[in-house]
């Protein structure tokens, strides 16, 4: 029977269809009507706090920051590190650590990169509407997924993938990787920063975030320079990889439709 109703004088009028509105995400959820209204973004913080016999650490993050820190960590040049870490990034950073300096650094700056992991990943939730990927400093770059930073005749560049897989890429300083004078263990804490300590430090954070992190130095000498670009291109790429991308809202972004993690 036509969808038509009766009206005076004989003539029908043909009844309006209900008009389904189902959009692409209603389609991915199986068909299911979810309410139109916008929900404001929820708070992305997270504090650790991790105690063992080698450190005592505490870490509050807060991805919608605006560059503010307050480091201790007893080394001098890492708190200088993760300072601009968390400028260039753009994130609030509060990291307090007490470590067993008396017996070497490397405790203290692994754990820092375990729990900043940590923070890290917890604060980023679900991950539902992030950008994901790590790029450089203009979206158009070709190079997507890419962030290149010069330390005056370094350049260093990060990749990084909030993937929910832990991975670590190290390239370009085994040239300079333990081959240290003397001389040059003496010289100053950059100089003995850059021999395995920064690799620490990342290696921690990749496993305790679940990032895919590729890191390189193109070309660079100077050990304050060396290290600086690396933190530097890392902040960078986090800056854009833990940005949340209207244009997917509400969803993770993964065919999968999970970030392990």
């Amino acid at each position: 029977m036509p969808n038509t109703a009766a009206v005076p004088g004989g003539t029908h009028r043909r009844r309006r269809q209900p008009r389904l509105d189902i959009n692409a995400r209603e389609l991915e959820n199986g068909g299911a009507v979810s309410s139109t209204r916008r929900q404001p973004p929820a708070a992305r913080r997270a504090r650790i706090r991790r105690v063992t016999r080698e450190t005592r650490i505490v870490v509050a993050l807060n991805l919608e920051g605006s560059g503010r820190s307050r480091i201790a960590t007893g080394i001098p040049f890492f708190d200088h590190m993760l300072t601009l870490f968390a400028r260039h990034a753009v994130v609030d950073l509060d990291l307090r650590c007490q470590g067993d300096l008396e017996v070497d650094a490397h405790h203290t700056v692994e754990d820092c990169g375990l729990v900043l992991g940590q923070a890290m990943l917890q604060a980023l939730g679900d991950k539902k509407g992030i950008r994901r990927y790590g790029t450089g400093f203009d979206p158009r770059n070709p190079l997507t997924g890419e962030a290149y930073v010069p330390m005056d005749e370094c350049l260093a560049r990060c990749v990084v993938d909030f993937s929910g897989r832990p991975f670590l890429v190290w390239r370009g300083l085994d040239r300079l990787a333990y081959k240290v004078t003397g001389a040059e263990r003496s010289q100053d804490s950059a100089t003995a920063f850059r021999f395995g300590l920064a690799r620490e430090f990342f290696q921690g954070f990749a496993n305790e975030a679940r990032a895919n992190l590729h890191l390189e130095l193109l070309y660079g000498e100077e050990p304050h320079h060396v290290v600086e670009a690396l933190f530097k291109a890392f902040a960078k790429a986090v800056d854009f990889a833990r940005q949340r991308d209207p244009r997917i809202a509400g969803l993770v972004p993964s065919t999968k439709g999970r970030l392990a993690g």
